[in-house]
């Protein structure tokens, strides 16, 4: 007799009773979490389904039941109910084209598009790339971000992490890095870890209104979901990036946020009644994270060549990066952002503090003209927040140091980008010939914005300059006669300033 004993014919074909192992029943019901008994053959991260309905997975085993936690937000379970056990790990169902999908932890559609019958289930729980398959890190991942790809510059295949307060721009930063990807070959997956209902709908909104979701993947739990399906969010994200890197592509996940993530698996462990440590989060915290970052690797060419940047997001309190989570992540990650509160109030946006944000890998990966004109930014930058305190207290400065103060403050203005408003590396490039070669001095910092804005136009309606950005995946310098359109193009935006 064949009996279909859970609907999922939306994400994957009917689940048949060659597919089950044994049957047990409901012991004890939590809050979001159940004890079975009867499954002696379970293993962890087995799947299961609960009166034929419900879904979930085995998180602890015991030794007169096992620990499940569930999916499926609800109410309705009761003890003595039956739960099957399927012959297969959870795992996110995947197709060839994962493009312009919204999804949720098992790969079923969130936005009422028909679902189509899966090509194959991703293990949401993997192995890391042993290290004979991965490669060095050595092509960009720009974001379009003048301060992140100047400064901090990321390289496909390397982790980097977000952090702030809550309302600085995290998100932001990196829905204009997918945006940014248009045209670049790479594939984008937000990830949605707990966040509000409205707050992913203005996310996706955004995308599409961009075309972003022509390259992109959104799997998303709301706050509302269940703790097991917040806790499973981001493995199901990286398990599909794994799925599109093995087809050789170039992925970015975006992991929103961790700290979320990190709260749900805290809560999980508390009901199965762990024992808790540091701020009640339990003794493998960095163990849960450590897994999932450390699967964003670039793989070498004998095994694909394909790659997945990963950027985590995660929240602080009073801009304290020394806490439990924030110091974690950051030990497993290849550098951070670390946005400032004071900066984003002061409207320097985005609001990175270039003094304890890093990049320990991406500089490797970052276009060579770029790398070349962004020497002593840094240093510009940090001799600036300096002598900017001591002019707040009144004392007067030489010439050598006002030239710093004011090279500071152009900086800064050149810096500030408003929020979809991507540069391409041809753009950065120009923009930073003029500041590096002392064109910007005389332009008074209140229209540095205005500058910009009318370089990057007269630069577009030059053609010699769309060949300049044409050419730059096979030069690695600028020549002369570059040089020559730059300060051509230069000189004729400052004439409006003078």
């Amino acid at each position: 007799m064949k009996s279909i004993l859970f609907d999922i014919e939306k994400y994957e074909k009917p689940v048949d009773l060659e597919y089950l192992k044994e049957n047990g029943r409901v012991e004890k019901v939590s809050d979001g979490i159940i004890y079975s008994s009867g499954l002696d053959d379970a293993a962890l991260y087995q799947s299961v389904i609960v009166d034929k309905t419900y879904r979930g997975i085995i998180l602890e085993l015991n030794e007169a039941s096992v620990g499940i936690g569930l999916i499926d937000d609800t109410n309705a379970i009761l003890e003595g109910m039956e739960v099957e056990l399927l012959a297969y790990s959870m795992g996110v169902a995947v197709h060839e084209d994962m493009s312009n999908r919204i999804i949720d932890v098992t790969g079923e559609s969130l936005d009422g598009e028909e679902a189509h019958p899966a090509e194959k289930r991703r293990p949401l729980f993997s192995p890391t790339p042993h290290i004979m398959e991965i490669d060095n890190i050595n092509r960009p991942m720009n974001t379009g971000i003048a301060v992140i790809d100047s400064i901090t510059p990321i390289g496909k295949g390397q982790r980097q992490l977000i952090l702030g307060n809550r309302q600085t721009g995290k998100t932001q930063i990196a829905i204009d890095t997918i945006i940014n990807q248009r045209n670049q070959d790479v594939h984008c997956v937000y990830v949605a870890i707990g966040l509000k209902g409205a707050y992913i709908a203005e996310v996706i909104k955004t995308l599409k209104e961009q075309g972003a979701m022509a390259y992109s993947t959104i799997i998303a739990t709301t706050a509302s979901d269940s703790l097991t399906a917040q806790y499973l969010t981001p493995y199901a994200g990286m398990a599909v990036a794994e799925h599109l890197r093995d087809q050789g592509k170039d992925v970015l996940v975006i992991f929103d946020d961790l700290t979320k993530h990190a709260n749900a698996y805290r809560a999980i462990s508390l009901l199965f009644n762990r024992p808790p440590g540091r701020e009640a989060y339990s003794g493998d915290t960095f163990y849960i994270h450590s897994s999932l970052l450390e699967r964003a690797v670039q793989m070498n060419q004998e095994n694909g060549g394909g790659s997945i940047t990963a950027l985590p997001i995660i929240e602080t309190l009073s801009d304290d990066v020394t806490a439990y989570i924030p110091t974690n992540v950051i030990s497993i990650t290849d550098g951070q952002l670390f946005l400032k509160s004071d900066l984003f109030n002061r409207g320097q946006k985005p609001a990175i503090n270039v003094g304890v944000s890093v990049s320990r890998i991406g500089g490797d990966a970052q276009h060579p003209i770029v790398r070349s004109l962004s020497k002593n930014l840094t240093l510009i930058l940090s001799q600036f927040e300096e002598l900017k305190e001591l002019l707040d207290f009144g004392n007067t400065l030489d010439e050598g140091n006002m030239k710093i103060v004011t090279d500071g403050q152009i900086l800064l203005e050149l810096f500030k980008q408003s929020p979809l408003q991507t540069l391409s590396v041809a753009e950065l490039t120009i923009m930073l010939y003029a500041f590096q070669h002392d064109f910007l001095s005389q332009v008074p910092a209140d229209q540095i914005q205005a500058f910009k804005a009318l370089l990057f136009e007269n630069a577009s309606q030059v053609s010699e300059f769309e060949n300049y950005e044409n050419q730059l995946g096979q030069i690695d310098e600028l020549s002369e006669a570059h040089e020559v359109l730059f300060e051509e193009i230069i000189k004729k935006t400052r004439s409006f300033f003078e």
